[in-house]
């Protein structure tokens, strides 16, 4: 694997947490692999599609430890998306097995220094938090043993049948104006408006609901709902910022309904790999945005298939729109 070596301070003894892992995700781009777009449901992926949960908490990982956590089941087939720490191992009665090499996460705190404290006490300022990341190690549940049967037993995939009607009544919960017609996809934030070409113009008809979940993804940023930035320019690097959040929010949106990601904007690759060798936190930031992207819209799917028919009843989304 290619490996770049970026520019670090001579007083830094290790690498940065962010080095580190923008130089694996530049190294898999340069080698045609998506960090967010993976290969579910052929031999190469053992788990099932999903999001990576904590087994212990069964709370979700976002941010940039989704693409961390994906990318270790595809690498070492680890046939599980739950996760777990060595203590939350023990503390479930079982543990993990010796010899297993762990995962390393992220998490991010800020923190005050002393100096700061007493400037602001002096100033009467607020003080100013530097943000910092935290490694951690995780172990898949396929290295602990003696665990609960319940948690290493693995949920049956959504029935295909439902999960398009979900994703429609998802659109209309949201709230936003989605528009069919047309023959491109594209999201106008000044008027706050979603446009996608009808179904018939897909050669698969899942096609139609990633791109609409893309296309939802940047309408997560108006200043009503997120509040991102959406003014660049076409080329721009807030552009092509925002499209890598557009990406990474619609692949955690798929992934959490049944569908399996697909890259929308492949030809944008090399401008992501250029963006991230100037800015090493830039991919930290897009996976954060896209995380509260992808949980905004999430928030807003039905609880059961009952709440599901009852949008679909109200209000569907008229697939028969003409060009």
């Amino acid at each position: 694997m290619a490996k770049h070596h970026r520019n670090a301070r001579p007083s830094s003894k290790r690498t940065s947490i962010y080095d580190d892992i923008t130089n694996k995700i530049i190294a898999e781009l340069e080698a045609g692999r998506v960090p967010w777009v993976q290969p579910w449901g052929t031999a190469a992926a053992k788990a099932p599609l999903g999001l990576p949960q904590n087994a212990a908490t069964s709370r979700n990982y976002s941010g940039i430890n989704v693409l961390i956590l994906w990318g270790a089941v595809i690498q070492h087939g680890f046939p599980s998306q739950g996760w777990l720490t060595f203590r939350q191992a023990l503390s479930l009665g079982g543990n993990v097995r010796k010899g297993e090499r762990g995962t390393t996460v992220v998490y991010a705190d800020r923190f005050t220094p002393e100096d700061e404290k007493k400037r602001a006490r002096e100033t009467g300022e607020e003080p100013q938090a530097i943000p910092f990341l935290k490694r951690f190690t995780v172990f898949n549940l396929s290295q602990c043993e003696n665990m609960p049967e319940e948690m290493v037993a693995v949920a049956p995939p959504p029935p295909p049948g439902q999960i398009e009607p979900k994703v429609e009544a998802l659109i209309k919960a949201t709230g936003i104006d989605f528009r069919i017609g047309g023959n491109k996809a594209f999201y106008v934030p000044s008027l706050d408006y979603v446009q996608v070409p009808p179904p018939a113009a897909f050669f698969e008809p899942i096609n139609w609901h990633r791109t609409a979940l893309h296309e939802i993804s940047h309408a997560s940023g108006h200043h009503s709902r997120l509040n991102r930035d959406l003014t660049g320019s076409f080329g721009s690097k807030p552009y092509f910022f925002e499209e890598c959040i557009a990406e990474i929010s619609s692949a955690f949106c798929c992934a959490a309904m049944g569908i399996v990601p697909t890259v929308r904007h492949s030809d944008y690759i090399g401008a992501w790999i250029d963006t991230m060798r100037e800015d090493s936190r830039v991919i930290f930031r897009a996976a954060s945005q896209a995380s509260k992207a992808a949980d905004w819209i999430l928030s807003f799917l039905p609880d059961d298939q009952s709440s599901v028919d009852a949008i679909e009843a109200k209000t569907s989304i008229d697939r028969r729109a003409a060009a």
